[in-house]
């Protein structure tokens, strides 16, 4: 891939900004059904034995309701709503772990909510599950979702021991006024402290999250946030743009409407963002996403190695995805399943079949190969023809024609260029490739969906 890095083009970002999905997977997850059963499971299991596992845990609790959020999350501060939800996980591990015996776990990710809402006694307990049910790797690479606000330093040197070595940390904004806002007041300096504390004890990565969009949110606010980022000097970043769905978010209708910055300034702070970050030499890998170029993802780029899955961009990719918990994706075989999404289905559905299956999705050849093109250009932003005609019996040209012809409008705004028999994306189509690889989404043809989605900046 070439070093090219992002160009801004303010009326192609304004022309191109409609909703369209992120493609952490192809189908996406509107296309999941609950015609997907057991069998449908156990078949994709068994599709790809020889792969190694990437696990995915989901903890649903936090302490306190961010107004922003979209996740899918339960607020409490009881902590043994948590041991309920250990015993029940542990249920689901024990059914499950079997279907893989002697395949290694070389990645692991706990998510939520707020994996850190256990305390060390039952970080302790779902480590020790997770490694007595499991063959896990020397090296595993071990991350785990932070909140900054809900955590003592001591947690970071239990997180440490227990073997994590990778951590992502929600910021948002460091902004208190815009904190408020969006209820999610947090210090300053405890982050400075968990970050340092987290380097000291030897963690491989350290990653941030913010959020541009957010009430209150200025350029000039979002400014001061970027500077004390690039304090911090994270590994890696994600800046992820706020969708405002009140009407499918509860929490969101206590944001202001008039509060909001408007899409010219959204579009400012993305333009300041991307800026400031690439001129502290930081990487645009793709979609949010930032790293450092010596950073594991920035070096899987180069080497045209980067994949995607349902946790963004990754280095792993010939790996199966198995989650567990309330709503976790799977990715297993040319399949994807989906757990139960609300808690007390979740639990009634392992106490009483030993899983938490709710619906999946069974590729065609034609889901596949579509998945390995629109992934390709997520992640390297070219695509050569023969290298997918070496995977599949297909002429590219013939059996994407029609997805050729709806590039050909993009090709004339300069977001990509086709060279001979290969798609290569401009500067100016990297901000915009979830509408370069809409145009290969046989799904968004015959359904008009675009609703569902967020726009693409």
């Amino acid at each position: 891939m070439s070093s090219q890095q992002i160009e801004w083009d303010q009326r192609l970002i304004e022309k191109y900004n409609y909703a369209g999905p992120r493609y952490t997977s192809y189908p996406t997850a509107l296309e999941f059904n609950e015609n997907f059963g057991e069998a449908s499971f156990q078949f994709a299991v068994e599709r790809y034995p020889q792969r190694s596992l990437s696990l995915y845990v989901h903890i649903p609790f936090c302490h306190r309701l961010c107004y922003f959020c979209g996740c899918n999350k339960i607020v409490t501060r009881q902590l043994h709503k948590a041991d309920r939800y250990l015993d029940v996980l542990e249920q689901e591990i024990r059914q499950r772990a079997p279907l893989f015996a002697g395949r290694r776990v070389t990645q692991l990710h706990w998510g939520g909510g707020t994996p850190t809402f256990l305390n060390q006694a039952q970080v302790s307990r779902l480590v020790a599950l997770l490694r007595g049910h499991f063959e896990i790797a020397d090296d595993v690479e071990m991350s785990i979702e932070v909140d900054p606000r809900e955590i003592e330093l001591a947690m970071i040197d239990h997180l440490r021991a227990e073997g994590f070595n990778r951590l992502s940390m929600g910021v948002q904004d460091f902004n208190k006024a815009v904190q408020e806002r969006v209820n999610r007041v947090q210090d300053e300096e405890t982050i400075f402290g968990l970050v340092e504390r987290a380097r000291a004890r030897g963690f491989r990565s350290v990653s941030l999250d913010l959020i541009y969009g957010l009430p209150l949110q200025t350029p000039e606010s979002f400014a001061f946030t970027l500077q004390r980022v690039i304090a911090l000097n994270p590994d890696r970043l994600s800046v992820f743009n706020y969708a405002h769905m009140p009407t499918l978010f509860a929490a969101q209708r206590k944001i202001k409407d008039e509060e909001l910055p408007g899409a010219e300034q959204k579009l400012q702070i993305l333009q300041q963002t991307i800026g400031t970050l690439t001129d502290a030499g930081y990487r645009f890998i793709g979609m949010d996403h930032f790293a450092k170029p010596d950073d594991e993802l920035a070096i899987a780029q180069r080497a045209g190695e980067l994949h995607r899955n349902f946790q963004g961009y990754t280095t792993q990719g010939e790996t199966e995805l198995v989650g567990f918990g309330v709503s976790a994706i799977s990715m297993l075989g040319d399949s994807y399943a989906q757990n139960q999404k609300e808690l007390k289905e979740y639990y009634a559905s392992v106490e009483q079949s030993g899983n938490a299956l709710w619906r999946g999705l069974t590729l065609s050849d034609d889901d596949c190969l579509r998945r390995d093109v629109i992934k390709t250009l997520i992640c390297h932003f070219s695509l050569d023809f023969a290298a997918i005609e070496a995977q599949w019996p297909i002429t590219f040209e013939t059996y994407f024609a029609e997805d050729l012809a709806l590039l050909a409008p993009l090709m004339a705004d300069g977001l990509l260029e086709r060279r001979g028999r290969s798609l290569h994306v401009t500067g100016i189509g990297r901000l915009l490739i979830r509408n370069i690889c809409m145009c290969f989404d046989r799904y968004l043809r015959q359904k008009a969906r675009m609703q569902q989605f967020s726009r693409v900046i």
